[in-house]
């Protein structure tokens, strides 16, 4: 089992490495099985951002299984994850430190199953041995009654995303190891916990996919998000050992709008250090647009195809891709296809379908080699996939683009819900762009975003040789532009919808949206005109983004409307003083502070001063205070309709270990006797630090309890 995980493969086999030299720890966290089928699948903004209540603990791989007996008796762990966010690396940190000895040894034996080689199986019955010694042929040396009835096994089932298995958990279960049947039923008994049910089982999926598994028998549901702020840099820094040019990267990945945020995935880190090594190199520190840093991917590795396997020199860029042209519009129309089908593994009758042969070696011979994957599994077989999704997307753009410059209306057809006989750019992209937003799951928003930058001329012309005849866009690019404007300022859009709109202006080069909320950021004045929804919306996004921390946060400069003030409550985890006071809140919007409150924030003073929260609302905020993330010193809930009750929840807060509170203001609230003193059992615990308690007109309520408020 060591043998086969302890070396990570970033792109192409070529690029493998010892997994200990590069792995750099994951951010994963306890969560659980709610609407797990509805997570955005590429943008994953922060769970603040999204309105959502932060879900559980961060978890360290080798700790799955302690979290699972601690929390539940099932023996199902769960884990989503976006494609590329680490999922796979983590399954192998856990197997490699098992293997070395160093972590779960209550575990005698672990066994990797990949979905995508049991879907080579899926027209086979097998025992639960037989299917174990498919993959794993020295078990034939071992006592099979023994294996069963006296070791601690561990099944990992890989992908399940990538699943071609008909999962019914309603069919028939399997009770004993002996009996036959189909690959699908062994898995669903597994996991049910009829066949083998003192087994742990650890599946992994994208998060589409999650929901086939019935919530009732995961045990633990966890989620891999990725690389914090702090693990990108930790990443690059491991991956080059030329400081200089990791500083210099890791500058430049900040400076970018969209780069820095898309680098919390693991394998667009590996894709991002490939391309500003060759940029950076030749002293190009112009910013890219993220289309432009595809186009350049692509242009790498075909100079590097040339080279090594084509024995040519150093050529034109154009001369490259009009030398592979016709491979790389079979792969880029084999990426829409199986886009629009949401697959991500593909087989050899998949490439069929588009043109590619895959018996023939000399299709693959050196075959950007960093772009597609070839893959031998069980027996041989093949399996076939880009190195990361969004290589997939990029070429279903250039697909699109390209069908609509040689007026293959069928190709564009996905796009429109009547057959057409001609189609303008401007309607082509307006079209897909309704077409992104309809997909609750976004797995088509990165492809609206290359389709866009594809479609300027400076793209066009960096792609020469693939396309022979660049057309001028300019004005439809305009009107484009209008109209992306126009959707941002409608009020059924949702949030990531918008910040993809955003996006999209981005590559195509109009900055003027980023621009205009900067000087609202740049000004300590009121600017005179109320940013709208849409621009509430991405100014938050943008200061969650970037690195820019304020003084002092008063939504009151940007907007005068309570619903768009909702919308600027998770930027408190960008500032350190935030003025919420007077903002029309109620208690659902406490949620939303108590999810920026628990996770990494600079805030020291928050107002709430004269809102609507009412105890249900103070209990959810003092879940916020008592995180180890938060840096809470002063507390106004003046007038905010509380409570006994609100008192309840903020004694267990100045309780808490973590608490920091120092100043309390809950003046003009109807505490009573009850609350103070629930207040002042709090104040007695030795955690407590806060030195001020303001509360005004309380003496003539309190009577006796005055006295005993002086002590403190």
């Amino acid at each position: 089992m060591k043998k086969n995980v302890e070396y990570i493969i970033e792109g192409n086999i070529e690029n493998e490495a010892k997994l200990k030299a590069v792995y750099t720890e994951l951010f994963i966290t306890e969560g659980d099985m709610k609407n797990v089928n509805q997570e955005h699948e590429i943008l994953k903004i922060d769970d603040a951002f999204k309105n959502k209540k932060t879900q559980g603990k961060p978890i360290k791989c080798n700790d799955i299984f302690t979290e699972l007996r601690k929390n539940s008796e099932k023996k199902i762990v769960l884990t989503k994850g976006i494609a590329g966010i680490g999922k796979t690396v983590s399954v192998h940190k856990f197997i490699l430190d098992w293997a070395e000895g160093k972590a779960n040894q209550d575990i005698h034996c672990v066994f990797l199953l990949p979905f995508r080689e049991i879907n080579l199986m899926t027209n086979e019955h097998f025992s639960l041995l037989e299917l174990l010694l498919e993959f794993y042929p020295e078990l034939n040396d071992l006592e099979k009654s023994k294996l069963y009835k006296e070791c601690k096994i561990a099944f990992i089932f890989d992908g399940l995303d990538e699943s071609r298995l008909p999962l019914n958990f309603n069919s028939r279960s399997l009770n004993t190891v002996e009996k036959k049947a189909s690959v699908d039923v062994l898995f669903t008994s597994l996991v049910k916990g009829t066949l083998l049910p003192s087994a742990l089982v650890w599946v992994t999926s994208r998060p589409a996919a999650a929901n086939q598994i019935p919530p009732q028998y995961v045990g633990l549901f966890t989620e891999v998000r990725g690389f914090t702020d702090q693990q990108k840099e930790e990443y690059f820094r491991k991956r080059f050992t030329d400081e200089s040019l990791s500083s210099r990267i890791i500058s430049h990945i900040k400076t970018s709008r969209s780069l820095y945020i898309m680098c919390h995935i693991p394998v667009f880190c590996w894709f991002t250090a490939t391309v500003l090594q060759d940029i950076l190199t030749e002293n190009n520190e112009e910013n890219t647009t993220l289309t432009e840093m595809y186009i350049h991917f692509l242009l790498i590795q075909m100079d590097m195809k040339s080279q090594k396997y084509d024995d040519q020199q150093e050529r034109e860029c154009s001369e490259h891709l009009q030398l592979n042209k016709e491979m790389i519009l079979k792969l880029a129309k084999l990426a829409f296809e199986q886009l629009k089908k949401e697959n991500i593994v593909f087989y050899k009758e998949d490439l069929k379908e588009c043109g590619i042969d895959a018996s023939k070696d000399t299709e693959f011979t050196g075959m950007i080699a960093e772009i597609f994957k070839r893959e031998y599994r069980l027996h041989g077989a093949k399996v076939f996939s880009f190195v990361h999704l969004s290589v997939q997307e990029f070429l279903a753009a250039v697909h699109v683009f390209i069908c609509y410059l040689n007026k293959n209306i069928q190709g564009l057809q996905f796009f429109f819900d009547e057959p057409k006989e001609n189609v303008t750019l401007e309607e082509l992209l307006q079209k897909a762009i309704d077409k992104a937003m309809k997909s609750k799951r976004g797995h088509l928003d990165l492809f609206l975003r290359f389709l866009m930058g594809i479609s300027l001329e400076s793209s066009q012309n960096l792609l020469k040789g693939l396309i022979t005849h660049p057309e001028d866009t300019t004005e439809s690019i305009k009107e484009v532009t209008k109209c992306i404007k126009q959707k941002q300022n409608t009020y059924n859009i949702s949030d990531e919808a918008l910040v993809n709109l955003f996006y999209c202006l981005l590559e195509l080069k109009d900055n003027s949206l980023y621009e205009e909320i900067q000087s609202y950021l740049s000004s300590n004045e009121h600017p005179g005109r109320d940013l709208s929804s849409s621009m509430c919306t991405v100014l938050t996004y943008i200061l969650l983004t970037t690195e820019k921390v304020l003084d002092e946060f008063n939504p009151k400069r940007f907007t005068s409307s309570s619903f768009n003030y909702t919308r600027l409550i998770p930027a408190v985890r960008c500032c350190r003083k935030a003025l919420f006071d007077s903002c029309g809140f109620n208690e659902t919007c406490c949620e939303t502070l108590s999810s920026a409150l628990q996770s990494s924030n600079y805030l020291t003073e928050l107002n709430l001063s004269d809102n609507h929260l009412q105890d249900s609302g103070v209990k959810l905020l003092s879940d916020g205070l008592k995180s180890s993330h938060c840096r809470l010193n002063i507390l106004r809930l003046c007038g905010c309709h509380l409570t006994a009750l609100s008192c309840e929840s903020l004694s267990s807060t100045l309780q808490s270990s973590n608490s920091v509170l120092r100043e309390m203001d809950l003046s003009n609230n109807d505490l009573q006797d009850s609350g103070v003193m629930l207040l002042l059992d709090g104040m007695k615990s030795p955690n407590c630090r806060l030195k001020i308690l303001s509360g005004t007109c309380w003496k003539k309520k309190i009577g006796g309890i005055e006295k005993i408020l002086l002590q403190y």
